[in-house]
């Protein structure tokens, strides 16, 4: 029976996609060893290195439908990892021992290192994709929203209006540089492995290098300059990848958290009857999605976390580090996927409400522009100054419960240089807005056709 939350019946489509676990199962990680293997004969058997026929005869049998699943369990919880026991049952499948050139020159970790390149690659197409669609509905948002108030809020208190395009935007931008991460380090991460015992490839007398180009080209994978059986800053760069990835997904979740609060209801996830409903208060309309994708993308970071302790292994072929990844990494593409996809639904349905949004900057009589009116104030009194007036103005505003505007107009160091029309101007949200636009315009620019 599954007993995690990635191949749980119940919460395994909340929390992962089916073809991230795909990638990551059993049949398709032997599928991948089969593919190395055939590889490494076709070249070898090109080279020479090996027979033709055996080479013909191990590549027709390299077919996971051919091998039995539960053998393979059982020998390797007696070898302790699974490659020599495909490598048997591949044996066994070919004619008259043609079967025994198989795996010629290389070691268990070569064969699965480069396995889990392969996989990693695949998994790198699909975070891309999710990353793409994400920054399409970000973009969407930005533009749409581009000129639309919102209160900005500073250490959990409102602070000045900026506009809802340009928060969209600023995650945006962070979106656009983790798709440029991703796309540098498949340089440095998709490259294959064949070094042989320790990495020397002293197995093979001729043609060791030849064998390991060809291997490489055969499988469209880089070419290692030296073995990197126990430095695996490779695969711990993944890792902090996806930790990246996933605290952009979680910033999102927070916020989408915070907007969808009672008093405040400036944005939801998307509406399905009963999501969100609570077993006892009816009224209530919960974060979903983003409690999946908090909880989700906390796990991811543990996982880069145990990826980064990975790399500290023993001299040239490791002695328990490298299980590490067995674990960490296809659990945490799994959990990094699964917070794409909600994070792909929230965005790409977000309910949006500009007049709450506007209410909520208003609720405090316009203190959240003082800001604005010091400022203007300043260019006549000085900036020191007109702070200190403004913010006593401030405080009186709230013990009166009155609007800024209506203190301002009537002290009479302010109105000795700035009118009722100047004030009104200044206290005005849509009038404060910096720079956001033109922010919001050059986000938009570096992804262009969305």
């Amino acid at each position: 029976m599954p007993a995690t939350i990635i191949d749980s019946t119940i919460f395994r489509n909340m929390f992962s996609t089916p073809a991230m676990r795909d990638i990551w199962s059993d049949a398709y990680r032997t599928a991948r060893y089969l593919d190395v293997e055939q590889a490494l004969a076709r070249v070898q058997g090109r080279l020479g290195i090996i027979p033709q026929a055996a080479a013909d005869e191990i590549v027709k049998h390299c077919d996971v439908a051919n091998f039995d699943m539960e053998k393979l369990r059982v020998q390797t919880e007696r070898v302790g990892s699974p490659v020599l026991p495909v490598v048997s049952q591949l044996n066994a499948l070919c004619r008259d021992g043609l079967g025994e050139y198989c795996h010629w020159g290389a070691t268990t970790q070569d064969i699965m290192d480069t396995a889990t390149v392969l996989q990693i690659r695949a998994s790198l197409d699909l975070v891309d994709a999710d990353l793409r669609a994400i920054e399409a509905a970000l973009a969407t948002l930005a533009r749409r929203y581009r000129d639309t108030p919102i209160i900005g809020r500073s250490k959990m208190q409102q602070a000045i209006p900026v506009t809802f395009g340009y928060k969209m935007a600023t995650i945006l931008a962070a979106v656009q540089r983790h798709r440029q991460r991703l796309e540098q380090l498949r340089a440095r991460v998709l490259v294959g492995e064949f070094g042989g015992a320790c990495g020397t490839l002293a197995s093979i007398e001729t043609g060791a290098m030849a064998t390991q180009a060809g291997l490489m080209a055969e499988l469209g994978l880089g070419e290692p300059v030296i073995a990197w059986h126990t430095v695996r800053d490779n695969i711990a760069e993944t890792g902090a990848f996806m930790g990246l990835v996933g605290g952009t997904l979680g910033k999102i979740a927070l916020d989408v958290k915070l907007m969808m609060q009672t008093e405040v209801a400036e944005a939801f996830e998307p509406f399905a009857p009963g999501r969100g409903s609570s077993s006892t208060m009816p009224q209530k309309r919960n974060p979903v999605a983003a409690g999946f994708i908090h909880a989700a993308v906390s796990m991811v970071r543990q996982h880069a976390a145990a990826l980064m302790d990975a790399m500290i292994a023993d001299h040239e072929r490791a002695s328990g580090a490298w299980e590490i990844e067995w674990i960490a990494l296809p659990e945490a593409f799994c959990l990094t996927a699964g917070a794409l996809q909600q994070t792909r639904e929230v965005l790409q349905g977000l309910e949006v409400d500009p007049a709450k949004m506007r209410a909520n900057i208003d609720i405090t009589n316009g203190l959240v522009m003082s800001e604005a009116v010091m400022m203007g104030l300043g260019r006549h009194i000085g900036r020191e100054v007109a702070h200190d007036l403004v913010q006593e103005l401030c405080r009186q505003a709230l013990r009166e419960d009155k609007p800024l505007l209506e203190l301002l107009a009537a002290h009479p160091r302010v109105s000795r240089h700035l009118d009722r029309a100047a004030l009104t101007a200044l206290c005005d949200p849509a009038h404060y807005l910096g720079q956001a636009g033109v922010m919001v315009d050059r986000v938009l620019a570096r992804s262009p056709g969305l």
